[in-house]
């Protein structure tokens, strides 16, 4: 059994992170889901343990998520993922396809489907699941999945975001964005954000952050510009690393702990959007977390 959980972890816990948007509520999630499994092997022979739990993790991701969009239309803000750092955590990417399908925006993107969407796309799409296996998990017919796939299909391609494929191209952007942010030219980093650049806070209340989307490369600059002299002058220091399969970087105080995450969409050679993520709730599986407000003594930061 513990055989089991070590090569089938990383992949449940894929499927329920890129269903919830939450690493916490995923554990949970996965590890409700072998308990439930050890629980039906002391009464049955289980013949297929990926597909059944896949299955479980499936059906219990779909009922969470139904729960969990009430809270999600009253959040504070704009709501973001909870960020993973995935250079550290290879585990949690390497059963995808698709490079970008733990990106934030692919997730938030993802929010507009149903429960039941979400799954069937998910399990198809980046996991490449057979329609039977599929169709059992959602409790529907063959034929209902597969409709329910085309539809799903159809409406993240009309809306999917662009991705930088590669890495290196990605990662030498990333740099020039952080150093120009540090010495304060607003100049330099106008040029490297698209003219329709997009930044999104996610402070969910609880964290110092813009409360609505911040449109423009001249006003997203000067913003950045700022916040990074501020972060300097209160000690809190940049990690580069890689966030969600994208380029980013943690912010951590004096004393090492987290205070926020920053992820960067780059496509074409420029940055086109950027997510900070604040909120102190959804830092924690991070290691841990810092007093932002506390440090800020009431100024307001993404």
């Amino acid at each position: 059994m513990t055989e089991l959980y070590e090569d089938l972890r990383p992949l449940m816990f894929s499927i329920a992170y890129r269903m919830l948007g939450s690493a916490s509520e995923a554990e949970d999630i996965v590890q409700d889901a072998f308990l439930r499994f050890h629980q039906a092997a002391k009464e049955q022979e289980i013949e297929n343990p990926k597909a059944y739990l896949a299955q479980i993790t499936t059906r219990l991701s779909i009922d969470h998520l139904r729960s969990a969009r009430v809270r999600r239309e009253s959040y504070v803000g704009p709501w973001l993922p909870e960020p993973l750092l995935t250079d550290q955590a290879p585990d949690a990417s390497q059963h995808a396809e698709m490079a970008d399908s733990m990106s934030m925006a692919f997730l938030v993107l993802l929010e507009s489907l149903t429960p039941v969407e979400r799954a069937v796309f998910l399990l198809r799409e980046v996991f490449d699941y057979p329609y039977d296996e599929i169709a059992d998990a959602i409790g529907k017919s063959e034929d209902n999945a597969r409709q329910l796939a085309v539809r799903a299909r159809r409406h993240v391609e009309e809306r999917r975001p662009r991705f930088e494929a590669d890495k290196q191209a990605r990662d030498e952007l990333a740099g020039r964005f952080f150093a120009a942010a540090q010495d304060g030219d607003t100049e330099g980093l106008v040029k490297l954000l698209a003219h329709d650049v997009v930044l999104y806070g996610d402070g969910g209340g609880k964290g110092p952050a813009i409360t609505k989307p911040m449109y423009g490369a001249e006003k997203v600059a000067r913003f950045m510009s700022t916040l990074m002299r501020r972060a300097r002058g209160l000690e809190i220091t940049i990690e580069p690393t890689e966030v969600n399969g994208e380029a980013g970087a943690v912010t951590r105080d004096k004393d090492g702990r987290v205070v926020s995450v920053l992820s960067m969409q780059i496509a074409d050679g420029q940055i086109i959007s950027l997510r900070s993520v604040v909120n102190p709730d959804k830092l924690g599986h991070l290691g841990d977390v810092g007093d932002l407000n506390a440090l800020l003594k009431g100024g307001r930061v993404s």
